[in-house]
C-alpha cells in the first residue's frame, strides 16, 4: 500500500471529498439555502458510504474498502435536522485504536506475513447500503452479517442476524422490498468449492422467515438481483473468484477477480413464494452493479432493466476512484432483457438509453412491476467519463423515451437519487440527493419535483460539514413501513 502523500496532486473537484476523512456530527438543525421545505415531506432519509479512505497515512486498496458511515437527514414538522456517524463494528473500531490497518478487505489484503494474512478475517465494512425497519436501521455490506444502529441517534447496536443467519452466512447489501405488503427478499453468497447462494424470505419486521440454498459453479461475483412479479431472477455475469490466490493472500479479492466470457452470463430465475428454482439457462457475457426493475408483461415474458457494461473494466475505475485520480473507461448503458421465466430463455436484450448512466431505481411502490420512470446518477453534457464521477441525475420516461437531466452546476456531484412520494398527495413526490459542492467544499441536501428535474430544486439544505460520495440510500416515512 502506498502513502497518501505519494498520491498525485488532484486537479478535480470531487477527490476533495475522498481523501480525506469525513467528520461525524451529531443532530443539527439544517438551514435552508433556497427554496422552501415540502409540507408533504415527512421522514427520513438515510444514505450509506465510504466515510474514511485511508488510515494511518495508508489508503485503502478500493473504493469499496472504506469504512461504512451513516447520514440520517430527518424532515419533521419542526424542520430538517442530520446526524452523521461511522458505524462500530469491530473491526472499524480496532483499527481506529491501532491507528493503522489490521484486516484484508475487498481490495487489500491484511498485513503481516503468510500465516498472519492466512487467519486473519475479512473486516465487514459496513458500508453498502441501509434498510429502515420499524425499530432499527440495518448498515448493509454483501460479505457478511448486517449492522444494527439506532433509528434516530446512528448509535451501533451491534451484528444482526435477523433471527436465522448463521455464522458463515451473509445478507446482501440489495434486498428487496414489497412496496404493498413490507416483506421483504435478499440473498448471500457464501464462497467454496462449492458456493452457496441463499435465498432469504423475511417479514416486514425484517426476521428471516424462510432460507433455502442452491448450489452455484465456481464463486461468482454476484452484487444484486431483481425481483419481477412472481419471480426472483439473477442475471450472474461471467466473472470469478480465484479462491486459493485469496486463501494464500496473494491477492485481494479484486485482484482476484477474473473476466471469463466465455462462460457467458447465468440466468437463474426463482419463485419468490418458495424460494425454489424455476429454470435456469446461459446467455451472451456482460456484466452489470445494478438492476432498475422488473416485471411480467401482458404476454407473460418478464422484463429486466439494468445498467449493462460489455465488460469488467468498471471495476478498474471503481478502485481508481479511491486514489481521487481517474482514467480507465467504463461505459455503461441502461438496458432491457426480456425472457421467459418457465425456462429461463433470453428472448431478447435491447438498449434503451446510450448514456453512460448508473444507481437506476423506481419508485419504491412499483418495485416488481412496470414504473415508467426510472430515476439515475448520470453526467453532465460533455462531461469526460474517464477523470470525473457522476455529476447530475436523471429520468428516464419508458413510455416516451424521454431523458431528463437534473444539471446541477460545474463541480457538484450528487448522489443516487432517491424518490420520495409525497405524504399529503401519493399522486406526486420527490427526488432527494446528497450533493457534494466542489467549489465550496460542502454538500448540502437538494430537494427535485420529480416531474421537473429540469427546473430548479424546490429547496437546498445546509449540511454542517461534507460527505464522501456515497452508495445507497433509502427512505423511511413516518407511517408506513
Amino acid at each position: 500500500m502506498t502513502a497518501i502523500s505519494n498520491i498525485q496532486t488532484q486537479t478535480n473537484k470531487w477527490s476533495q471529498a475522498i481523501l480525506k476523512p469525513a467528520q461525524e456530527f451529531d443532530s443539527t438543525p439544517l438551514s435552508v439555502i433556497s427554496g422552501e421545505i415540502p409540507t408533504g415531506l415527512r421522514g427520513t432519509l438515510y444514505r450509506n458510504g465510504p466515510g474514511c479512505l485511508q488510515r494511518g497515512g495508508v489508503p485503502v486498496g478500493h473504493w469499496f474498502d472504506g469504512d461504512g458511515a451513516i447520514l440520517a437527514v430527518n424532515f419533521h414538522r419542526g424542520g430538517v435536522a442530520a446526524t452523521y456517524r461511522f458505524v462500530q463494528t469491530q473491526g472499524y473500531q480496532r483499527e481506529v485504536a491501532a491507528n493503522r490497518y489490521l484486516y484484508g478487505n475487498y481490495g487489500m489484503t491484511a498485513p503481516g506475513n503468510f500465516w498472519q494474512r492466512l487467519f486473519t478475517p475479512v473486516k465487514n465494512t459496513a458500508n453498502t447500503s441501509v434498510l429502515a425497519l420499524p425499530d432499527k436501521l440495518l448498515a448493509l455490506w454483501e460479505a457478511g452479517k448486517p449492522y444494527a444502529l439506532d433509528l434516530e441517534t446512528l448509535a451501533t447496536l451491534g451484528e444482526d442476524d435477523l433471527g436465522a443467519l448463521q455464522s458463515q452466512w451473509s445478507y446482501s447489501a440489495h434486498y428487496k422490498r414489497d412496496g404493498k405488503t413490507g416483506e421483504i427478499w435478499n440473498f448471500g453468497l457464501t464462497p467454496g468449492l462449492n458456493s452457496q447462494l441463499r435465498i432469504y424470505r423475511s417479514h416486514p419486521s425484517g426476521k428471516i422467515s424462510k432460507a433455502v440454498s442452491h448450489q452455484v459453479g465456481g464463486i461468482p461475483l454476484i452484487h444484486d438481483f431483481v425481483m419481477a412479479g412472481e419471480y426472483l431472477i439473477f442475471l450472474v455475469p461471467p466473472v470469478r473468484l480465484n479462491l486459493w490466490s485469496i486463501m494464500l493472500g496473494q491477492k485481494s479479492y479484486s485482484d482476484a477477480l477474473t473476466w471469463q466470457p466465455n462462460q457467458g452470463t447465468q440466468v437463474l430465475v426463482f419463485d419468490r413464494q418458495n424460494l425454489q428454482l424455476v429454470a435456469k439457462s446461459v446467455t451472451d457475457a456482460w456484466f452489470q452493479w445494478h438492476f432498475a426493475n422488473g416485471y411480467v408483461d401482458t404476454d407473460g415474458l418478464v422484463r429486466i432493466d439494468f445498467v449493462q457494461y460489455q465488460d469488467f473494466q468498471t471495476n478498474q475505475y471503481l478502485q481508481q476512484v479511491a486514489t481521487g485520480n481517474t482514467h480507465t473507461l467504463a461505459v455503461s448503458c441502461l438496458s432491457r432483457v426480456y425472457l421467459q421465466p418457465q425456462t429461463a430463455k433470453v428472448v431478447k436484450v435491447e438498449k434503451i438509453l446510450d448514456d453512460h448512466c448508473e444507481f437506476p431505481s423506481v419508485p419504491p411502490v412499483n418495485v416488481g412491476k412496470y414504473s415508467r420512470h426510472t430515476y439515475l446518477s448520470a453526467y453532465r453534457p460533455g462531461t469526460n467519463t474517464q477523470t470525473e464521477i457522476f455529476n447530475a441525475i436523471a429520468r428516464f420516461d419508458h413510455k416516451t423515451s424521454g431523458f431528463c437531466i437534473a444539471d446541477m452546476g460545474e463541480n457538484r456531484y450528487p448522489s443516487e437519487p432517491i424518490f420520495v412520494s409525497n405524504n399529503e398527495n401519493p399522486e406526486q413526490g420527490w427526488i432527494l440527493t446528497v450533493v457534494y459542492d466542489g467549489n465550496l467544499d460542502s454538500s448540502q441536501v437538494w430537494i427535485y419535483d420529480c416531474d421537473r428535474l429540469q427546473d430548479e430544486p424546490v429547496c437546498r439544505l445546509q449540511l454542517p460539514s461534507f460527505i464522501p460520495p456515497s452508495f445507497h440510500g433509502t427512505w423511511k416515512p413516518v407511517s408506513g413501513i
